[in-house]
């Protein structure tokens, strides 16, 4: 899946130092909301002392509460996984791409175009996601009882069905080798069915009728995943599989390898030892087990079930430790995967079913307390919005940010001197001068049009730069220099032109000549003899922006860019706002 790929390294400095700046910036933004909120508070306090709100009272039931208090801060945990250096970059290829990898193509051509998204506004994309989380976290764990807490369920389980259909691929569910021990359904599953559980109603909380389903839908889950795990020919019951390490050996093996505390490292590698050694004892465990507790959660006998649930637990923190690593370590994790947040769900479940309040909640005036945490709610709400906005902005673009290229062609460096002049002949036998081009900005590059596929396509990324310069175009003209020791016809100059398009392209030049005086511009421009033999002899790494005076005002880098639709659409956008720049005269 191409598009997820921005052909950078994950931890390339600028996008990281853009990524971590866009993060300070908006946390100010957030800051200010903060204290704007605090001051109308206090304002409101002051201008009314005894205002009061209506919420619900009584103690809050408590499968409810640690569904608010466990995702809230579950949000919050993964918002700060989320703010990591490497995840503008390597989140699309090598987080989400993976994981769709062995998904159905429709669902990998769904999960791509979120992917693309990403790898073109890395920046905005991974701000977005840390400030939403975050807002959903405060938002869950800040707002009272009634029906702010029930819109903050509904904001969690909208959010985690993004999350779960395009970050994690429908959690694998489409895939083959589906199995709950790896992470299936994908712990965004959980996250979408507690907001939906936090979104009921209080009164549903009352009775043990919410509690006994679900149970019963988790042993229902547990069950199936026993059967799915019990399924012959997955290769799940060996230790190990044509000469390799079986399915759960492989997966500890490779966790161990996870920059990690080595204690649990040790263990990981331990596990998957023995797991290969003995791959038939461990797959009955993860059959038997599974099957036993959904059953005594379908069952609805409560002795059952409060001896299964202890059981559960220790299950779960067993497979958590030991097969998914703890799930958010090596720099890259989002979440800490399914276990906890499924142990969560079931211990809501649990306290559901066996702990019922005394009576329904009664609608009464409650201290301005509550006022209070409807305003760090509002808050919250806030968050989400501060991270959206950006990335609903960006994502209404089919431009990458310039962020990609500057990446690769470095900071801009101002510079100013005159362009050494040529005179040349263009695609259509014209001759042309740079002093025939004053009055207007150019944008100048050199490379040849038999250069293969990987070479900067310098010439693709100036038509999309004369597009992007909508009615400015014609002010701006795109020159293209053959760069090899043998001149290019003009036939050949004309065919280039028609394959990539440039043809349509107002302005754009393509520049051949002499031996001669193809080695005067090469000199000029500061082209050796070494630029001029083997595979470099096809492109050179420099575009050079000249402003109508016929002066140099910009050079860029533009190799070694990775020839990626993110990178050239990057390009584009670079050479369109150095073009701008030159035309205001800055």
């Amino acid at each position: 899946m191409p598009g997820m790929n921005s052909g950078l390294n994950v931890n390339d400095p600028t996008v990281v130092a853009a990524f971590r700046s866009a993060l300070l910036h908006q946390a100010l933004i957030a800051l200010l909301i903060f204290v704007v909120l605090g001051l109308a508070w206090a304002g409101l306090r002051a201008w009314r002392p005894g205002i009061r709100s209506a919420a619900p009272t009584g103690p809050e039931p408590a499968g409810r509460q640690l569904l608010v208090i466990g995702f809230g801060n579950l949000w919050l945990f993964d918002a700060i996984l989320q703010a990591q250096p490497k995840m503008a970059i390597g989140l699309p290829s090598l987080v989400i791409e993976p994981t769709a990898a062995s998904s159905p193509a429709w669902v990998q051509h769904l999960v791509n175009w979120a992917g693309t998204t990403w790898s073109y506004h890395p920046v905005q994309a991974g701000a977005a996601a840390v400030w939403i989380q975050a807002g959903i976290g405060i938002w869950m764990v800040a707002a009272p009882r009634g029906a702010m807490s029930r819109l903050a369920g509904l904001a969690g389980a909208g959010w985690a069905l993004v999350v779960w259909v395009f970050g994690e691929s429908f959690g694998g569910i489409f895939a083959p080798g589906l199995t709950w021990v790896t992470g299936a359904p994908g712990a965004a599953a959980c996250y979408l069915a507690a907001g939906l559980l936090i979104a009921l109603p209080d009164s549903a909380w009352h009775s043990r009728r919410l509690g006994r389903l679900t149970l019963a839908g988790l042993g229902l889950f547990l069950v199936g995943m026993a059967v799915l795990q019990a399924w012959p020919g997955r290769g799940l019951w060996q230790g190990i599989s044509n000469g390799q390490p079986g399915t759960l050996a492989a997966m500890a093996q490779s966790m161990s390898l996870t920059p990690q505390p080595g204690f649990l490292s040790g263990w990981l590698f331990a596990f998957g030892n023995f797991a290969e050694a003995h791959g038939f004892a461990v797959n009955m465990v993860a059959v038997v087990a599974p099957a036993v507790l959904g059953a005594a959660f379908l069952s609805g006998r409560p002795r059952l079930i409060r001896l299964a649930f202890p059981a559960f637990v220790v299950l779960c923190l067993a497979d958590w430790v030991l097969v998914q690593d703890l799930g958010f370590l090596g720099g890259l994790g989002t979440d800490p995967n399914s276990m906890i947040p499924l142990l969560l769900l079931a211990g809501a479940g649990y306290l559901a079913f066996t702990r019922v309040p005394a009576g329904a909640p009664v609608p009464a005036a409650s201290p301005s307390g509550t006022l209070s945490r409807s305003v760090a709610a509002v808050g919250g709400a806030a968050l989400i919005v501060l991270g959206a906005a950006p990335m609903a902005v960006a994502q209404a673009s089919p431009n990458a940010d310039p962020i990609l290229a500057r990446s690769i062609a470095g900071p801009a460096v101002p510079v100013d001197y005159p362009a050494p002049g040529f005179a040349l002949t263009d695609q259509y036998g014209r001759t042309v001068t740079l002093a025939s081009l004053r009055g207007k900005v150019v944008l100048l590059s050199f490379f040849d049009p038999v250069c293969s596929a990987g070479c900067p396509p310098i010439g693709p990324e100036f038509r999309r730069a004369a597009t992007l310069l909508g009615g400015s175009a014609h002010q701006v003209e795109l020159v293209g220099i053959v760069l090899s020791p043998v001149p290019r016809p003009v036939s050949t100059l004309r065919a280039f032109d028609r394959r990539e398009g440039l043809d349509q392209v107002p302005g754009w030049r393509y520049l051949t000549g002499t031996l001669s005086q193809l080695h005067q511009v090469w000199h000029g421009y500061g082209i050796t003899a070494q630029d001029l033999t083997g595979a470099a002899a096809l492109h050179t790494e420099e575009a050079y922006v000249i402003d109508a005076a016929g002066r140099v005002r910009q050079k860029f880098s533009t190799s070694p860019g990775p020839g990626t639709a993110a990178i050239r659409s990057s390009f584009a956008v670079l050479f369109a706002n150095a073009a701008r720049q030159a035309l205001s005269g800055r």
